[in-house]
């Protein structure tokens, strides 16, 4: 990033809020690191915090008011997903992301009601046309594509509170013609859905985590012992399959998107993090057996039902394994604790930040039970 500015990293130069936002964002995908929600078949998340963290650092912003933009910026734009829907071979994170951005950035900015609508109007003029062509290609091009909606965003909202203006209607005009809006109602306005969110324990997308979930407990049956597996099925819900079917991947990317990498990581290491996707293992030869044995199909009963789950089939020897799983770690049902939040933060810092600090920071931030200034949190890292 070439310009400077008033928002640092740990280890790094100084940045402009545009650059960080771009940063953020494409550090927590690079890994998938994300987060997520169903309903939206998206991350609103990424996108806002790499947007209104360097903002509220770098204007001096506190805690509340930070987690309050944060929230408004996830209800926009987990209900924006719900709603816009994206067309066949279009990828969610470069396009309605932005619209949460636009809100949330134009909060933390002071602006009123009608002010944080002219930012998502404004936003909702210029959303992107994102492919997933880069995922299917191997090309890390994708991981750019929240940083862009976290740029967009948050240039929505400072035009807004620049006075600009934008059709009132563009959002629907966006939905009619160039969305697969969804005709079904969304969920009452009062609803919060920042509360049915998931946090990924696995560096993976999130349909993946349902076969590797299903790996992990054969692995265990089975002592680590992969060698005489002769048999992998999984069978799951469509979605899955249209966007996480890359089979023996030549590259990291791909492999984040591979249902069949997914479980056969988890069948020959037993994890399934930033590890799997580096040289040694990723070439392994067993991984790359296991993962071409595994038949993939797709259960019709989750689309009749418009829900998410798998089963897993697996021979070893002359020994059959059978399992089923309908949630997840990380879902609403069984959301991850504060811990296990914190010690996946200091696993991703560890890279540039010691472990005593990260640590500091993950529980700070965690137990903070008064409005304590941004910038002062976020120098516990430093």
């Amino acid at each position: 990033m070439l310009e400077s500015g008033p928002f640092t990293l740990p280890g790094g130069r100084r940045l402009s809020l545009n650059a960080a936002a771009q940063v953020l964002a494409m550090g927590a995908t690079w890994d998938e690191a994300c987060e997520g929600h169903a309903l939206a078949h998206g991350r609103p998340g990424v996108p806002a915090v790499a947007a209104l963290l360097p903002l509220a650092v770098s204007s001096a912003r506190g805690l509340d008011a930070t987690v309050d933009a944060l929230a408004l910026a996830y209800e926009v734009g987990a209900r924006a997903g719900a709603w816009l829907r994206i067309r066949p071979g279009m990828h969610v994170d470069g396009n309605w992301p932005a619209l949460g951005v636009a809100a949330g950035a134009a909060r933390l900015l002071g602006l009123d009601e009608e002010g944080i609508v002219r930012a998502i109007d404004i936003a909702a003029c210029q959303l992107a046309t994102s492919l997933y062509l880069p995922v299917a290609t191997g090309k890390t091009a994708r991981n750019t594509y929240l940083g862009h909606a976290a740029q967009a965003g948050l240039a929505a909202a400072c035009a807004a509170a620049a006075g600009i203006d934008a059709p009132a209607d563009a959002l629907a005009c966006y939905a009619e013609g160039f969305a697969d809006a969804d005709a079904d109602a969304l969920p009452d306005a009062q609803a919060d859905w920042i509360t049915t969110a998931y946090l990924k324990p696995h560096a993976a997308v999130r349909h993946v985590h349902y076969g590797a979930e299903m790996a992990r407990a054969v692995r265990d049956e089975l002592r680590a012992e992969t060698g005489s597996i002769s048999r992998i099925a999984l069978s799951i819900y469509r979605e899955a399959t249209v966007y996480c079917g890359n089979r023996a991947p030549a590259t990291p990317i791909q492999a984040q998107f591979s249902l069949s990498f997914g479980i056969a990581a988890m069948l020959r290491f037993g994890v399934l993090d930033a590890s799997v996707y580096r040289p040694g293992k990723f070439e392994d030869g067993e991984l790359r057996r296991l993962e071409a044995l595994v038949r993939i199909e797709v259960d019709p009963a989750f689309d009749t039902t418009n829900s998410r789950g798998a089963s897993l089939a697996l021979t070893a020897g002359y020994k059959d394994f059978e399992h089923d799983v309908r949630a997840i770690p990380g879902d609403a049902k069984l959301p991850l604790t504060n811990e296990e939040v914190a010690a996946k933060f200091m696993r991703y810092a560890s890279a540039r930040v010691p472990e005593e600090k990260s640590f500091v920071f993950a529980n700070a931030v965690l137990a903070s039970e008064v409005d304590v200034k941004m910038r002062d949190l976020w120098d516990l890292l430093f």
